[in-house]
């Protein structure tokens, strides 16, 4: 398994490990409701370092980019951030990335722009490969993953407990923007107001050599541990993750579910041409035969992967993506593919659970209010 540059600060901190994508990854410390309990309401830090990143630059970067992505990055300029997707030819989703433009494209002005991407870490290997494949005009393309370490330090509180350790301004820092300079002694780290836990915070982007890991680590939890700054694992991010509805790459969207059946309509824009965009908007007109859709536990008991969703006469309608228990709420919860004519808000379903038709109903998302 391939290790983060924080694996020994894990295993000495008493995590739980486990492989996730091919890396040897912290899933809890001190418990998941404990962790999660801690993000909602101070503050905790996740090693995401095995998430992927990509850097394009040249005059042709822009183009590659709104040709492979379904939202428009022609809107980004310097400092801002973008939600997308990768697709298909038949419209599946290959990835969701965020998109960073680092520098903004203007040919007009003679700069050409600079952009990264950051893709999730099963599939860094295979959405290279489909960029690479579709790049035809000469854009310069850089892989940078395996230099580049990533914390996320998430929670209403992350950003006041942080700011000591710069002179840029974190603690105003607007949602889906970043900035770029000094932290904690490190240069060139980047400061995003980004996430995937709904509680607000920040992600922080930094080279990994000589010692910059270690300085940025050492920095944080001397300064956030007396505020209560927690270490949390991946089985907390999964659940504060699906309490904000949040897509998870191999459960809720994949190769065969494209983003207008997922509930990602929002990031898919018909102002350009994009792989598929043909095929998406011929769906988008007919309407999909299937939606992604939230519900809740009426019955007792947890929704898992791959569970059927059936009607009240027991006719298959769909499959569970996602499920937990919701440390928040305290019911079950869960996400899942129905036949459309099930996807309004609070129509029954029933989810079966050994063999037991469970009675749940259609919720709205978010499960829980997003803060930011």
């Amino acid at each position: 398994m391939k290790e983060t540059p924080f694996t020994a600060k894990h295993i000495a901190a008493g995590a739980k490990m486990a492989e996730f994508a091919g890396y040897n990854m912290p899933i809890s410390y001190t418990g998941i409701n404990d962790e999660h309990a801690a993000v909602r309401n101070n503050a905790g830090v996740f090693d995401v370092s095995h998430m992927g990143e990509f850097i394009f630059k040249g005059e042709n970067a822009l183009e590659l980019i709104q040709r492979v992505t379904t939202n428009d990055a022609s809107k980004l300029t310097a400092g801002k951030i973008q939600y997308s997707c990768l697709t298909n030819e038949n419209g599946g989703i290959v990835d969701d990335l965020l998109v960073y433009c680092i520098e903004e494209n203007n040919l007009h002005a003679g700069k050409a722009g600079v952009y990264m991407l950051v893709v999730n870490a099963a599939n860094i290997e295979k959405d290279w490969d489909w960029i690479e494949f579709q790049n035809t005009n000469g854009a310069e393309m850089h892989n940078i993953s395996d230099r580049t370490g990533l914390l996320a330090i998430q929670g209403p509180n992350a950003s006041k407990i942080l700011q000591p350790l710069t002179d840029m301004d974190i603690l105003n820092l607007r949602y889906y923007t970043f900035v770029k300079g000094k932290f904690a002694g490190v240069d060139n780290v980047i400061v995003s107001a980004t996430g995937y836990t709904g509680a607000g915070g920040l992600e922080i982007y930094f080279e990994d050599k000589d010692g910059n890991a270690d300085k940025i680590w050492d920095a944080i939890f001397k300064e956030g541990t007396p505020k209560g700054l927690k270490l949390i694992g991946l089985g907390a991010r999964d659940t504060l993750r699906l309490e904000m509805g949040y897509c998870l790459y191999g459960n809720d969207i994949d190769d065969f579910s494209t983003p207008l059946e997922a509930g990602l309509g929002w990031i898919t824009k018909f102002t350009k041409n994009f792989t598929a965009s043909e095929y998406l908007q011929k769906q988008k007109a007919a309407g999909p035969d299937k939606k992604l859709v939230g519900f809740e536990m009426i019955d007792r008991g947890i929704p898992r992967h791959d569970y059927r969703i059936k009607d009240a006469e027991g006719n298959l309608i769909g499959r569970v993506t996602s499920g937990t228990q919701s440390p928040t709420l305290g019911r079950a919860i869960g996400m899942g593919y129905v036949s459309t004519a099930f996807s309004p808000i609070d129509s029954e379903i029933f989810i079966e659970v050994r063999d037991k038709l469970l009675k749940a109903k259609v919720s709205k998302l978010p499960f829980v209010q997003q803060k930011q």
